[in-house]
């Protein structure tokens, strides 16, 4: 698909989301927020790859089978290092309301749920929460390189076809800064016939 993603949340619509998720999934759709990583990269985290010192998350095998650091924001790092509090080193941070891993299609449910009761219409899947984190980021003015390397892509090419869009005040405000100046001043000469 080469269009530009036009559904992602507001953090209105976000924080909705959250208040209205269901305890034992609450907290995959935190981190879905506050990392841009894919439902099985998060399922598979354990303590062992949350790294307060750095204010990482280690991916240890993500959708191309590379691993790669994922940046936290401060709210993000605080998230983790709660989400690991009385768990040892291999336990997994996110488990679902059971206690159990997550599993291949366990999301879609508590998904559609947790849409309905914060009234997100049209509902998104859980995939759409990475477009947020990703839309927000660029929007906000993160540079589409730094955002493609937090998302685990190994070219900006994906986040150029699908978030570029969104940065157009960010373009033009670094284009602004950044561009030279030739000192130019209007000319009161005018064109006669």
């Amino acid at each position: 698909m080469d269009a530009a993603r036009l559904r992602f949340l507001s953090i209105a619509e976000c924080q909705r989301l959250i208040n209205a998720a269901d305890p034992g999934f609450r907290q995959l759709v935190q981190a879905a927020l506050l990392t841009g990583c894919r439902y099985g990269e998060l399922g598979r985290l354990v303590v062992s790859d949350f790294h307060p010192d750095s204010g990482t998350i280690t991916i240890r095998q993500s959708k191309s089978g590379k691993s790669r650091h994922v940046v936290l924001t401060t709210e993000g790092i605080e998230f983790f290092g709660q989400a690991c509090i009385n768990k040892g080193g291999e336990d997994r941070i996110l488990a679902n309301g059971g206690g159990k891993p997550w599993r291949r299609s366990n999301q879609g449910r508590p998904m559609a749920q947790a849409c309905a009761w914060a009234k997100i219409k049209p509902a998104v899947n859980f995939h759409a929460l990475r477009h947020t984190y990703a839309s927000l980021s660029v929007m906000a003015g993160m540079p589409l390189v730094v955002l493609s390397r937090n998302l685990g892509h190994s070219t900006t090419r994906m986040c150029e076809r699908h978030y570029a869009h969104l940065a157009t005040d960010y373009v033009a405000d670094q284009v602004r800064a950044a561009a030279p100046v030739f000192g130019l001043k209007p000319s009161n000469v005018r064109r006669i016939g």
